[in-house]
């Protein structure tokens, strides 16, 4: 199974599965705050490559009891209430969608942030699942040279400087220089990691 952010890397992906005809399930989190531009993307597999992407959404209870208490932006006040924002938008319709999986695909790159620099390309995510990144030694020119090449579906906001797209209160564009993905939770200081690929 494909899990898919949607970001250029991971639509590079599901163009290889499709293209090589895989029968590969894709997946992806709705978290409630994505940009319209990042959903826009789920017809667009459909349309381009005939697939349907599963798409997994947090507890809606969970997400107002959560927004009763801490309000709308919660992830500006604290690190640990942005982590906490994190596990019930993210890490929990994670944790369902690799409930009973024994492998997964991602689109990390090495080259991405520091905290990636040693991405494998095949190894154990801590829970038993073979966890595959099988362009973790890519370049950013290299993805978007495999993007023009087979003509790829991608959001339209990484034209607007933003390499690394997540949540809309969580990404703002970066400057020239700044690391992949600075442009994620620029307000901390912190690794820029939300928990879906955190080392065991």
């Amino acid at each position: 199974m494909q899990s898919s952010s949607l970001g250029v890397e991971d639509m590079v992906i599901t163009d290889l599965i499709a293209r090589t005809q895989l029968p590969i399930a894709i997946s992806t989190l709705d978290t409630g705050k994505l940009h319209a531009e990042t959903l826009a993307l789920l017809p667009r597999i459909h349309e381009r490559y005939g697939r349907d992407v599963e798409v997994f959404k947090p507890v809606a209870d969970a997400v107002i009891q959560f927004v009763a208490r801490e309000g709308e932006e919660p992830m500006y006040k604290s690190i640990e209430l942005r982590k906490a924002c994190c596990g019930i938008r993210k890490m929990e319709p994670l944790g369902r969608m690799l409930k009973g999986r024994s492998a997964w695909i991602t689109g990390l790159r090495r080259e991405q942030s520091g905290a990636r620099g040693d991405v494998a390309f095949d190894e154990d995510d801590g829970n038993n699942r073979r966890k595959i990144s099988p362009i973790a030694d890519w370049t950013w020119a290299e993805v978007w040279a495999y993007v023009e090449k087979y003509d790829v579906p991608y959001n339209p906001l990484h034209d607007q400087f933003m390499p690394s797209i997540g949540c809309a209160p969580c990404t703002r564009a970066i400057a020239v220089g700044e690391d992949f993905r600075a442009g994620r939770w620029w307000w901390e200081d912190s690794t820029k990691e939300c928990g879906l690929h955190a080392k065991s």
